[in-house]
């Protein structure tokens, strides 16, 4: 497949469609040196975008934790997804709608005199860990923590938080690992990198609780499914050292959808039956 810079189709930005290749900005974007950029991952479905209005709501909040209000209502924001669907014929996508700080009068850390643009881009994306998510994916344990929600806006999905993500990543994949789990500031299980994660034992679910980390739209949906089933759902603050005890694990994301989770380091779980119900019960959901 062709680099993302070089593909057939159209990207919306600020209100009209452009042709992909021409879908470019200034080298010196604010964003670019200062990462004033927010953004989202949805995926569409038969057509339709799994909680859409939710991730245009959080994209603004993005926005507006970052000192940075985006010029785009919410009502707006869905009709640019739909029509770059529609542009791109597509009805099974990945959707990436990205807001950011562009070249103008500023090129300093401020930059309040400097336009906030948006666009919006969809493409075909299969599995996120490929054929882990069947089988289980390997994690490796960053060496790099969430930091404080003193240091960061961490509800923001804004692009500069996920630097260390990309590290941690790339040094997973360097051991053959699919991704990697995060620790926080405080030495608790915070996360992947760009994933949350789920354990359980003994037939209830134990999931870190989202007070240094974003809290995912998926995340949230996943709670709600497994407490509609009955099943008890802890949210709270997880130690290293209880990664033992826990016999399944899973992550949770739009990218990663529902993805079983066999190995973090020296620990292994299985991929068992409340793994497969869940990630099963989920693509149902998705697709109804």
């Amino acid at each position: 497949m062709a680099g993302y810079d070089d593909r057939d189709g159209f990207i919306w930005m600020d209100g009209k469609l452009v042709n992909w290749r021409d879908a470019k900005v200034h080298i010196l974007t604010h964003a670019l040196h200062y990462a004033s950029s927010v953004f989202e991952g949805e995926r569409c479905y038969n057509g339709k975008i799994f909680k859409s209005v939710e991730h245009s709501e959080r994209l603004r909040k993005s926005g507006e934790l970052l000192d940075m209000p985006l010029p785009f209502s919410v009502a707006e924001i869905e009709a640019a997804k739909e029509a770059t669907l529609k542009a791109n014929g597509l009805t099974d996508a990945y959707v990436r709608p990205i807001a950011w700080r562009g070249s103008g009068e500023d090129m300093g850390v401020a930059a309040k005199r400097n336009p906030i643009h948006l666009a919006v881009a969809v493409w075909t994306w299969g599995n996120y860990y490929g054929d882990a998510k069947f089988k289980g994916a390997k994690l490796d344990i960053s060496k790099w923590k969430r930091p404080s929600p003193e240091t960061i806006p961490h509800a923001a999905k804004a692009a500069g938080l996920y630097m260390i993500c990309t590290m941690s990543k790339h040094a997973a994949e360097a051991k053959g690992c699919s991704d990697a789990m995060m620790f926080d500031y405080r030495g608790y299980v915070a996360e992947a990198t760009g994933a949350n994660i789920f354990f359980v034992k003994d037939g209830e679910v134990h999931t870190p609780l989202p007070d240094a980390f974003l809290n995912g739209i998926t995340r949230q949906t996943v709670i709600g499914m497994l407490r509609e089933k009955g099943i008890t759902v802890h949210e709270r603050h997880i130690l290293p050292g209880e990664l033992e005890g826990f016999q399944q694990c899973w992550l949770t994301g739009t990218a990663a959808e529902v993805t079983p989770v066999g190995q973090i380091g020296d620990y292994n779980f299985e991929v068992g039956q409340l793994t497969k119900d869940i990630s099963t019960d989920y693509e149902k959901m998705v697709r109804a």
